[in-house]
């Protein structure tokens, strides 16, 4: 029932103006993921606010997918999207996947491994380290992680990854 309610709002969503333009330029993404995943329907909605047209596909058996798009487990997330010839892992920024369209690289795709807290679509919840932006409450002194800095990485067709942006 969730997955419905969700999928369903998603694609009532719509774009106008320069945004319904802009996505006529962009190749459409699919996105794969476990079912239910609010974390991936909020990246969807990211990627959708840039212009970008998107489906969500569940998949149960991601593992098999990732194999087969070829994501290194080093890199791997929840989710796995397919956009023209790439893939993008996890919750890789709109801006970084419009450069990479833009740029056309020899590569695999885009990774952004884990669960970054302050990725599009994984903007709360537990952080796992003390990284990036903390807020200090001044009662307790205890520090609480509202961002983690992240790398977008590039992986390369042999597999090996590069830093492609900083966040």
């Amino acid at each position: 029932m969730l997955k419905q309610i969700v999928v369903a709002a998603i694609m009532a969503m719509s774009l106008h103006g320069a945004q319904a333009a802009q996505t006529r330029d962009l190749p459409a993404v699919v996105i794969y993921g476990p079912d239910p995943c609010l974390a991936c329907m909020e990246w969807a909605y990211h990627l959708m606010e840039n212009g970008f047209t998107v489906t969500f596909k569940a998949t149960r058996d991601m593992a098999a997918l990732k194999r087969r798009l070829g994501v290194p487990q080093q890199v791997e997330s929840v989710l796995t999207a397919k956009i023209g010839r790439y893939f993008i892992e996890g919750h890789v920024p709109a801006e970084d996947i419009k450069q990479l369209l833009k740029e056309s690289p020899k590569a695999r795709g885009l990774a952004v491994p884990g669960l970054p807290l302050g990725a599009p679509g994984f903007e709360g919840g537990d952080p796992t380290c003390e990284a990036g932006c903390t807020i200090v409450d001044s009662a307790t002194s205890e520090r609480e992680s509202q961002r983690e800095l992240y790398d977008t990485l590039l992986v390369a067709p042999n597999g090996n990854t590069s830093v492609y942006a900083r966040h």
